[in-house]
């Protein structure tokens, strides 16, 4: 057998998957930006997802989009509810860790520049 170098080991980290390299820097993007601003980061990047036609077609018919977007959280939490609740659950307990962490630093002096 031969030794792995990083980069095979990083390719193979999802479960023995190897993906092109746009698709881990995406992902890699994605995770900074979460870390750094937190939830709605996340939000933000599902935003950039829908087309602007679609855009104007919810701007225009909200009552449509709110019954069309229930629909789709029904549909998915009778198929994907707990993985649905473990993902929530991991965005809040991330989010409230970075503000835990911002009162404490404020607490004792610290700024993320000392950091």
């Amino acid at each position: 057998m031969s030794p792995e170098n990083t980069n095979d080991r990083h390719d193979r980290s999802a479960g023995g998957l190897d993906f092109d390299d746009p698709i881990r820097d995406r992902a890699t993007h994605l995770g900074n930006k979460v870390a750094t601003h937190g939830p709605e980061a996340l939000f933000e990047e599902i935003e950039n997802l829908i087309p602007d036609p679609w855009k104007e077609h919810i701007k225009s018919f909200p009552v449509t989009a709110v019954l069309i977007g229930m629909g789709v959280g029904v549909f998915l939490g009778m198929k994907k509810g707990d993985e649905i609740l473990a993902a929530g659950a991991s965005l809040v307990a991330a989010a409230a860790t970075t503000n835990l962490t911002s009162v404490l630093g404020r607490a004792t002096g610290q700024t993320e520049e000392d950091e």
